[in-house]
């Protein structure tokens, strides 16, 4: 019955306001109409008045209904600075919790008691932290009041919380307001809203936001390392944790401004993509090109070729490779450059702290910069296969005769084709429906036919389900399509994604927080939840390249230093990358399928490689360009390469949408003959094309026509 008479009471009181339209009663325009009489009023009965236009606030605000901003500027107007925030900060504030008793009265215990599991996060955030998020909420609006009395009054919240916060929390945004409601009491229509001292205050109104957002920002960090023992003076100004790309990039900018710099790595200098990435998977696959190429001899002319090689022979060069690149990422080259190198295993004890092998190195900063390491799927019998990963596969000795590679990202698909054309017999094996799932489904199978063509043995929609080994045979047993199947191997990769390297940092501890994705969680100024710990590279995504992690590095090298002073947001609007596949796959910006997915108007243009000159000459004219442009224009929204040397034609696309150039700048630039860049041009050229209307092709038809008479 108590909750009935309150809803009673409530939309009583709604519909006398939406039946009488009492909302045109708050109207800056009718207020300057009447503003002497109004005047003449408070004079006379200020206490009255006061009394009148203190429950009207309150009623406004309890009610949820709109004009909250009109009545402070009218109280400004009338009362004046001083009383005139007394007035609205206190009516505010008791409108505002009767807004929110009557959510926790009417609500709460319907929504908890259904949807008591999934809030129990919430709530447990509210009971820990809940005056910080509400004093948050309260100074920056990014939420209309009304919706926060609401929702907090489903929260364990308590009362006297919810009432002193609010009220200290609103004091200065309703100062901002009050004071630009006294400039109202000066002008005597809304053409005079361009008074100096009235656009004074409203300039304050904007850019209040910004300031109690920083101001926010500033005691949220404080809260944050509180809690740690700050020293007096610090070893460094940053200390990196990791020597991947991510790292050595963060440690050389960090130099390059004579910071001082401490770069920690318990393995090798140059991570993952110089010691078991990008450099020696390039250098496999340069090889495995080569042979190709023997086995295509008649088409270049060439009657028989043929070519004798010993597997580890191949793989020497492949560390011979290592070792002539490794010198770029070398601690004798970085403490050259000012960077103070430690061999060790780094853990972070505090905010302030990282302890390598015993030694502690006090910091204002860190960046991790961990990486990734291979995922291994938890398959029952897997350990038993003496199974490699993309890590491990660089100690193989021997060419395995039949290799079972298990993943179709690019990864499996890069060393798939690598080791079927040095001689493997490889089988791949893929759960979804087809290879390299996050391009444009055309190009999934162009690669396809490629394996296909070449003796790869694609088992797509295979569920990997357990391992055994009989009689010395190595099996995998997988189910298709509700049937089993059973494949015989010799050599298992796999190659199913890579997971960020977390463990054994001091990241659990110090209650560094994970996302959903198994990375660090980090903002937009790649700040974890420790305004002075930062995360770039694989560790924190979103994106796992080489040049990505670099990338992130030019941002986070420069908030570490420059903090509180100056910070930077990280800029993810042109990520490229290339899978090194043979036809080879590149793409920068949307595809077909996310820009669907997006719901982006496009339409695309393409260009095959099969009129181009020099894709010709050298027999490799097949693949082609597929550009996204919004409808009408030649602003690049996407690019996809499949072709020859497909990551480096990327790159003029890269620089175009980076620089905010379209299609019609390409056009217009000169591109030698014959190259394969000039399928920039000519893509360029098929979109200026597909412009012209029917309209203007009439019109010159006739014009030229008329000029041949």
């Amino acid at each position: 019955m108590k909750k009935i008479l309150i809803l009673a009471v409530i939309a009583a009181l709604l519909v006398v306001y939406f039946v009488f339209d009492l909302g045109r009663y708050l109207d800056v325009n009718l207020f300057l109409d009447n503003r002497d009489r109004i005047i003449e009023f408070r004079d006379a009965s200020p206490l009255k008045s006061a009394l009148i236009y203190f429950a009207v606030y309150v009623l406004i605000t309890g009610l949820s209904v709109p004009g909250a901003a009109i009545a402070t500027l009218v109280g400004g107007a009338i009362f004046g600075l001083l009383w005139g925030t007394v007035l609205v900060s206190f009516a505010s504030v008791i409108g505002a919790s009767c807004a929110f008793l009557v959510s926790r009265h009417i609500l709460r215990d319907a929504i908890q008691s259904r949807y008591g599991d999934r809030l129990r996060t919430i709530n447990e955030g509210i009971r820990k932290d809940g005056a910080v998020y509400l004093f948050t909420l309260r100074m920056v609006p990014i939420f209309p009041f009304f919706i926060i009395n609401l929702v907090m009054g489903l929260t364990p919240m308590r009362l006297r919380t919810y009432f002193i916060v609010s009220q200290i929390g609103m004091l200065p945004a309703t100062i901002v307001y009050v004071n630009a409601g006294t400039q109202l009491a000066k002008i005597d229509s809304v053409g005079e809203i361009l008074s100096p001292a009235l656009v004074a205050s409203f300039v304050l109104l904007g850019i209040f936001p910004l300031i109690s957002k920083k101001f926010i920002d500033i005691m949220k960090s404080r809260k944050t390392l509180s809690k740690f023992s700050k020293p007096k003076k610090f070893d460094f100004n940053t200390v990196v944790i990791g020597a991947g790309s991510a790292g050595l990039v963060a440690a050389y900018i960090s130099a390059a401004v004579k910071a001082k710099v401490a770069l920690i790595e318990k393995g090798k200098m140059g991570g993952d993509c110089l010691n078991t990435g990008c450099v020696p998977s390039k250098a496999i696959i340069r090889t495995a090109k080569f042979m190709s190429h023997i086995k295509r001899s008649e088409e270049f002319g060439v009657h028989t070729a043929s070519a004798d090689f010993d597997f580890k022979d191949i793989m020497k060069r492949v560390h011979s490779i290592i070792g002539v690149i490794e010198h770029h990422d070398s601690v004798e080259r970085y403490t050259s450059l000012g960077v103070d190198c430690f061999t060790g295993h780094a853990t972070i004890e505090s905010p302030y702290c990282v302890n390598v092998d015993g030694q502690k190195l006090t910091t204002r900063s860190i960046i991790i910069a961990t990486g990734a390491e291979p995922a291994v799927p938890p398959l029952p019998g897997i350990e038993n296969t003496g199974f490699y990963t993309s890590d491990t596969i660089w100690e193989i000795e021997q060419l395995p005769e039949r290799l079972l590679v298990l993943g179709g990202g690019p990864i499996g698909c890069e060393l798939s084709q690598a080791f079927a054309r040095l001689g493997s017999s490889v089988t791949q094996i893929q759960k979804p429906p087809r290879l390299m799932p996050r391009e444009d489904p055309e190009y999934s199978q162009i690669v396809l036919d490629r394996f296909v063509e070449e003796g790869i043995d694609v088992r797509l929609e295979h569920q990997a389900n357990e391992f055994e080994i009989n009689n010395g045979q190595k099996i995998l047993i997988c189910d298709h399509n509700g049937e089993t199947v059973r494949i015989e191997f010799d050599v298992l990769l796999v190659a199913v994604g890579r997971k960020a390297r977390l463990e054994g940092y001091g990241i659990e501890a110090l209650g560094i927080e994970i996302s959903s994705h198994g990375t660090i969680e980090v903002n937009e100024f790649l700040e974890t939840n420790y305004p002075n710990i930062y995360a770039i590279g694989d560790v924190a995504g979103p994106f796992q390249f080489t040049h990505f992690g670099a990338h992130q590095a030019t941002t986070a090298a420069p908030n570490a230093l420059l903090r509180p002073f100056f910070r930077r947001r990280v800029n993810y609007s042109v990520i490229p990358w290339a899978t090194f596949t043979d036809p080879e796959v590149a793409r920068v910006g949307l595809n077909e399928q996310e820009a669907e997915a997006q719901g982006i108007a496009f339409e695309v243009t393409r260009y095959d490689f099969k009129d181009l000159s020099r894709a010709i000459t050298d027999s490799e004219a097949h693949g082609e360009i597929k550009v996204l442009t919004p409808p009408g224009k030649d602003k690049i929204l996407g690019v996809t390469v499949v072709g020859e040397h497909a990551g480096d034609l990327i790159t003029e696309f890269i620089l175009a949408m980076q620089n905010g150039l379209g299609l019609g700048k390409i056009l217009g630039t000169i591109h030698i003959y014959p190259t394969l860049a000039e399928s920039a041009r000519f893509v360029a050229g098929n979109w200026r094309r597909k412009q012209v209307s029917e309209r203007a092709t009439n019109f010159l038809t006739r014009f030229n026509r008329w000029r041949r008479r």
